[in-house]
Order: C-alpha cells, then sequence, then structure tokens
C-alpha cells in the first residue's frame, strides 16, 4: 500500500513555524529576558519577536509584526525572482520586476514620480535605474511629453508579465488556497499593512525632525 504524502505547502509551513520559534524570546515585567525554545518557561508568555532589546512591554505587538514584516518581504523577493525566471527572465531584480509590473498596470503610461510614489520609494534613482535597465531589455520604452517622459511596457513587457501571472497562478496561488480559500483574511491583512505604511511615515517624518 502506498503511504499517503503530506500536502507539499502543509510541510512548507511546518518548516516555517519551526524557524520562527527559534526566534522566539520571552517578555515579562522585568528587563527582557533572551528565551529559546526548550526552555522551562510558561509557552503563553513567549513572543515572537525580530528583536528583543527592542520589544518593550508597550511594544513588542509591533517587533512581532515587523518579524512577520521581514521574514515575509525577504520571501517575496526570493519568490519574485524564481517566478520571474521560471516566465523566461532570469536577469531582472526585485526591484525591476515590481517596477515592470507597476508600469504595466491598468495599461496607462506612467512618469518616473507616479512609479516611485505607487512603490512608495523616495530613491528616485534606484527606480529610474531600474527603468533604464528594463528599456535596455526592449521590456518598457519611453515617450517625451513636455518636459517628462512617460513609460509603458513594449509588447515584449506586456508577454512577460503574463507569463509571470501563469507560473503565478500555478505556483503560488494553487498553495495559498489551502490556507486562505476566498482570500478575506489577506484583503484585512492588507488594508492593516497600508494604514501601517503611514503611521511609519509620520513617525519618519517625526524622526527627521529631531
Amino acid at each position: 500500500m502506498s503511504k499517503a504524502w503530506p500536502h507539499p505547502y502543509s510541510v512548507y509551513l511546518i518548516f516555517e513555524s519551526t524557524r520562527m520559534e527559534s526566534a522566539v524570546f520571552v517578555l515579562d515585567k522585568s528587563p527582557i529576558k533572551r528565551q529559546f525554545n526548550g526552555m522551562t518557561q510558561d509557552k503563553s508568555k513567549r513572543k515572537i519577536v525580530s528583536s528583543h532589546h527592542l520589544a518593550t512591554e508597550g511594544g513588542w505587538q509591533l517587533s512581532e509584526f515587523e518579524f512577520g514584516l521581514i521574514i515575509a518581504y525577504n520571501g517575496f523577493s526570493r519568490w519574485v525572482n524564481h517566478c520571474m525566471a521560471a516566465a523566461g527572465n532570469p536577469e531582472l531584480s526585485t526591484l525591476e520586476i515590481l517596477v515592470l509590473h507597476n508600469i504595466t498596470h491598468r495599461n496607462r503610461s506612467k512618469r518616473l514620480t507616479d512609479v516611485c510614489f505607487m512603490l512608495n520609494m523616495e530613491d528616485t534613482h534606484t527606480v529610474n535605474y531600474a527603468i533604464k535597465k528594463l528599456i535596455r531589455h526592449k521590456l518598457v520604452s519611453g515617450e517625451k511629453s513636455g518636459k517628462e517622459i512617460l513609460y509603458s511596457s513594449t509588447k515584449e513587457g506586456v508577454s512577460l508579465c503574463e507569463k509571470y501571472r501563469e507560473m503565478r497562478e500555478q505556483c503560488l496561488i494553487e498553495g495559498l488556497k489551502v490556507v486562505d480559500g476566498e482570500g478575506r483574511d489577506l484583503s484585512e491583512i492588507a488594508a492593516t499593512m497600508r494604514t501601517l505604511s503611514g503611521v511609519y511615515d509620520q513617525a519618519s517624518r517625526a524622526a527627521s525632525s529631531l
């Protein structure tokens, strides 16, 4: 009788939970103590945070969120690179891939400032460099409009984005259905993250005034 193997995404979730468990720290009313798994502390007090020296009693929830944000971004970055390679172009960086998708978005021409605004990036030089590389790869073209340049995706760029979508559907969306079939939880998480981005922006402005 053949052995029934678990769903590969379930195995991945078990691996991820094990990896995050190794980053667990304990917080109580005394100065912050570092606590690895396998110790005898009450598990109900253990919090998954990124930096125990930043996880104060009143701010550990934010540190917990930031840890999730860090590993989620790195996982996302790794994913978009592998997905684009599977779609046929392994030479693009994460930023270049995001810029290409943004320029292709809704089939509208965009200025450099539009792309930076949508991606919430202040460093226009890195975005401009990414656009120039996409132009060299003939995935994006630019057309002068007054003093500005409007960028749009070429046929090759649109075709590459469509291949990327096919790989995304096959490799990512199918696995995601196991976790959140209708995507309601993801929509709520996305709304919360957009709100928190504003909180971080405001905190950045406050810090720059000190």
